[in-house]
């Protein structure tokens, strides 16, 4: 939204609130439509990794081949994150996101016409498909920041934390829907129709976002002091990227970022083929479902853990630094179980555990940005999850070439807790929730 339609508005005061623009009633109308938003973004990413094996399998593609387009999506998710932080705090985030699902789930209604359509370039079959997963990626990659950024302008410093934390666990949902519904279609209808159904699915909760929050919000008064409305939406004001960035603190919050993403979307990727090949025999419903109904469940440990320790007096740097070491811990020695046994309740509870920790994640650097630039958050949270994303991708892409030339899952989990180990040093000596100034 615009300075000059911002300044039509006063701010109403809540009873219960502080600083807060939105009034009770629209924080829960936003949060049920972010969360159901942020549950559809995950549900339509994982759909790939989802279904590719039997892709794999009809299509002889090679684990580079898979890796290839696996990694792909992430190719454009970079590319887009700075930007739709940018583009969030000037013009408002709703609208960003808004604009952006229309594409993602369009996308991913027309993927399965779309690898049809490839077979038809031949050699440039790969190249086509790998196009349009960039396309894909970069359409998501507007998601998290935009929300960020309309969360910290309507939002009081004490409410931000948490609500976005919750809002992030959506990412939960969103891959336990893909798991549920998604290996049902596969086992029943054909890989096709896992693509159709979560991206007509994606493409309704779109149009709810426009015709229901984002119609409600238009249709009320509010009152608001221009000084606090110029404060609050930064459209003033470029980003100081100068002085970001020769802060240790952004950096240590990008680097950890890189460090969890790499070993998230890896495995986000790559869990399905791990556990089809490892365990053939099993029920796949389990390993689609479990991790991410873990996921719920340490969030909610998380977020009554970070308030918990916060109402003790800690420093908001110390909880950050607990929470995020946590994390880091954990995955590891999970990982270090799943190579050392051959027992598939054993290897998937401690799979579910790797995957479900990244609920500290969310408490801990995922909020970080919001500390250090609360009026540039959007921006900020756009720049580290670019150094996420990016990790990310390589970390997807490598898996993929290393499994082609060592057929060895361990060489891959070593790899991930190496970096996790580097990650957990940068921000237990470096982070910092001091506001940067």
């Amino acid at each position: 939204m615009l300075l000059e339609n911002k300044l039509k508005y006063t701010l109403i005061r809540n009873s219960d609130g502080g600083d807060s623009h939105w009034n009770r009633s629209e924080k829960r109308r936003w949060f049920l439509t972010l969360f159901f938003g942020t549950c559809m973004l995950y549900s339509t990413r994982t759909t790939m990794p989802l279904v590719i094996p039997k892709i794999s399998a009809e299509k002889n593609w090679s684990k580079s081949n898979s890796g290839t387009i696996l990694s792909s999506f992430f190719w454009g998710y970079t590319i887009t994150q700075v930007a739709g932080g940018y583009l969030s705090d000037k013009y408002g985030g709703e609208r960003v996101i808004f604009i952006a699902s229309i594409f993602w789930s369009i996308i991913t209604i027309a993927m399965p016409n779309i690898i049809e359509i490839s077979s038809y370039f031949q050699s440039f079959s790969m190249f086509f498909i790998v196009a349009i997963r960039v396309i894909h990626g970069f359409s998501q990659g507007f998601h998290f920041a935009s929300m960020i950024s309309v969360t910290s302008q309507n939002l009081n410093v004490n409410e931000r934390t948490n609500f976005f934390s919750l809002l992030t666990s959506g990412s939960a949902f969103g891959t336990l829907m893909t798991g549920f519904i998604g290996t049902f279609l596969l086992d029943y209808f054909g890989w096709p129709f896992v693509f159709q159904v979560i991206g007509f699915l994606a493409l309704s909760w779109a149009l709810l976002l426009r015709y229901y929050t984002m119609s409600y919000g238009r249709h009320r008064i509010i009152n608001i002091s221009s000084e606090l409305c110029i404060k609050n939406c930064g459209a003033n004001e470029e980003v100081p990227w100068l002085r970001m960035l020769s802060s240790c603190r952004l950096w240590a919050c990008l680097l950890t970022q890189a460090c969890e993403m790499n070993c998230f979307f890896t495995l986000l990727s790559w869990l399905p083929t791990f556990f089809n090949e490892s365990f053939p025999h099993k029920k796949a419903y389990l390993v689609n479902m479990l991790p991410w109904i873990a996921v719920l469940i340490f969030t909610i440990i998380a977020k009554n853990f970070t308030e918990r320790m916060i109402a003790q007096k800690y420093h908001l740097t110390t909880v950050r630094k607990t929470v995020q070491a946590i994390c880091f811990i954990v995955q590891n020695l999970s990982l270090f179980i799943v190579m050392n046994t051959k027992d598939f309740t054993v290897a998937l509870i401690s799979m579910c555990i790797c995957m479900g920790i990244i609920g500290f994640h969310n408490s801990g650097v995922t909020v970080n940005p919001q500390d250090l630039s609360p009026e540039f958050s959007g921006s900020v949270f756009g720049l580290m999850n670019t150094f996420g994303s990016t990790f990310g991708f390589l970390g997807v892409y490598i898996a993929g070439h290393m499994l082609e030339l060592t057929q060895n899952w361990n060489a891959v989990f070593n790899i991930i807790i190496l970096i996790n180990t580097f990650g957990l040093f940068i921000f237990s000596a470096f982070g910092s929730a001091e506001a940067i100034t």
